[in-house]
């Protein structure tokens, strides 16, 4: 299909010539400044290349991103990494039971200028930075987790009276250990619809170990360059905005969306079975969004259905809450994502 014939089917204004023209080149810049940025975190960071390029893609479509896995095996690591790597304002959150809320979000404090006057002033918290890393996010309680929904949703944060923005780009990458460890909390729905993506770190192989411990023991770390600044992350995420997604396109992941719900038109079987809620509508934004990274990253104009369906796992899996008779069967979301993948037609019927 053409660039023409797309634009006549998408929903947003036509593009002409020259405006493509000029697209396909900032389109370029943007493959080039992705895989410099993943060459220098793949210099810190073993594998997880689904991942990494997962995190910078919640960056870049304008949302936050969940990494789950066991303690050791990179989180923090990697969010520290991306930060130093495209020179961004970094601010790290430890949560515990007992963070509160106004250690994340800051307060409004007394004090005293050089005349001897004294002053309220605001003091901002770590929410203020461009990158923020709230680490071990589930060990907090889930008053003080809530904290962040204003500030991942809304880019501010309300202190007393007086509502501050933040600067962008702003990014929440929280991490979180598995519910089944000890002293951790599960997240709110509410928040948890707030991530774009929840992805997950499992254990490195063998091959993987080696290679960290190479990296690691010795006299000397490996580390990363910066080699993107804050300007750039603002135009990647301009680009990003930009690119068309045909009507046939969006009509699949809105149906993709939908098929996650039980009480809706026919549902799969197991989602009929073992699914107590579906997907929101932010699902169906995280699909478009994440698509049109993925379609950048082919070098493509156009976001395809096999956009869609490449990040409809980490777009979804936070967002289908399964009933009790999924646990005791041990069936998880992915599993359920998958079988929907696998009957969706791409052209509606």
């Amino acid at each position: 299909m053409t660039p023409t014939a797309l634009h006549e089917n998408s929903p947003q204004t036509p593009i002409g010539g020259g405006d493509i023209a000029r697209l396909e080149s900032r389109i370029a810049d943007f493959r080039r400044s992705f895989q410099i940025a993943r060459e220098q975190i793949a210099r810190v960071i073993v594998d997880n290349q689904e991942v990494v390029d997962g995190v910078v893609t919640c960056l870049l479509a304008r949302g936050h991103g969940l990494l789950e896995g066991i303690p050791g095996v990179g989180k923090t690591r990697l969010v520290q990494t991306v930060a130093d790597v495209l020179h961004l304002k970094f601010a790290r959150i430890q949560f515990t039971p007992d963070l509160m809320p106004g250690d994340i979000v800051g307060s409004t404090v007394l004090t005293e200028d050089e005349n001897g006057e004294r002053h309220m002033r605001f003091a901002p918290g770590p929410i203020f930075a461009h990158l923020v890393l709230a680490d071990e996010i589930n060990r907090a309680t889930s008053k003080t987790q809530s904290a962040l929904l204003e500030a991942m949703q809304e880019n501010s944060a309300t202190v007393g009276t007086p509502t501050y923005p933040t600067e962008q780009p702003m990014c929440v990458l929280a991490t979180q250990n598995p519910i089944e460890l000890e002293g951790t909390y599960p997240l709110p729905e509410a928040q948890l619809d707030r991530f774009l993506f929840k992805l997950k770190m499992g254990f490195p192989t063998i091959d993987a170990l080696h290679r960290i411990l190479e990296r690691t023991t010795q006299s000397t770390e490996p580390r990363a360059e910066r080699v993107l600044d804050r300007a750039d992350v603002l135009e990647m995420r301009e680009i990003v905005r930009a690119i068309p997604i045909a009507k046939p396109v969006l009509d699949y992941a809105i149906r993709l969306t939908v098929a996650t719900h039980p009480d809706q038109g026919q549902p799969r079987e197991l989602v009929r079975r073992y699914v107590r809620h579906g997907s929101s509508p932010r699902g169906a934004q995280a699909l478009v969004l994440a698509a049109k990274v993925k379609a950048l990253l082919a070098d493509r104009l156009h976001v395809a259905c096999e956009d869609i369906r490449a990040v409809a796992l980490p777009a979804l899996r936070h967002r289908i809450l399964l009933n009790f008779e999924a646990q005791a069967d041990a069936v998880d979301p992915d599993s359920i994502i998958a079988d929907i993948l696998g009957a969706l037609p791409e052209a509606g019927r």
